[in-house]
């Protein structure tokens, strides 16, 4: 899978904003992904984002080691700080043209760099989306973003299973967020 150098800032700046928006009372809320709370959502985009981050980098340790359904992430007391940081060091390092080739490691699995890069496209804009709906924040990703992960989950789509689950079918003509949303296995009409 050749996957061009994708500028992940404007998708990373994109779900800052829309973790900023998300309120106290909002923590323990419903998400499309059954077992995360809001809270728990943001716990992952915090851990996804430093793993991926490292995983650029070509730091490999812990934090790419690490597979990503061993614990049920959580966020601390600075979150609201962490997150924003941890999200622009990732979208730097994906700005190094080495990051996208040669291999590296991301939860546990080894890849080619292109590979992990069209993966955390898939993740920053999935589970944007998984955020905003769970929040009813309006969600206009970024498209280059959209695009990329659409393709990643079609090439990582077989026999209707996705990476993450079995694809819910959307029309052809759905917006292409719909259907990578579909790909990933959620439900685009899904509501809290």
């Amino acid at each position: 899978m050749t996957t061009p150098i994708l500028d992940l800032g404007p998708q990373t700046r994109i779900l800052a904003r829309l973790a900023e928006a998300v309120t106290d009372e909002q923590l323990p809320g419903r998400t499309p992904c059954p077992d995360l709370a809001v809270r728990n959502l943001l716990g992952h985009l915090l851990g996804l984002s430093v793993a991926f981050r490292d995983a650029a980098r070509k730091d490999l340790g812990e934090t790419t080691d690490t597979p990503p359904n061993t614990v049920v992430p959580d966020i601390g007391p600075g979150w609201r700080e962490e997150l924003p940081k941890a999200l622009d060091e990732l979208a730097d390092a994906w700005r190094d043209p080495a990051a996208w080739t040669g291999m590296t490691r991301a939860g546990g699995v080894d890849l080619p760099g292109a590979v992990a890069g069209a993966v955390v496209a898939d993740e920053l804009v999935i589970h944007g989306w998984d955020l905003a709906r769970a929040t009813g924040h309006p969600y206009a990703p970024d498209p280059e973003a959209v695009t990329s992960a659409h393709g990643f989950l079609l090439v990582a789509t077989d026999e209707g299973n996705g990476p993450f689950g079995p694809v819910v079918p959307v029309p052809a003509e759905a917006p292409l967020l719909d259907r990578a949303v579909g790909l990933s296995g959620r439900d685009p009409e899904w509501r809290p």
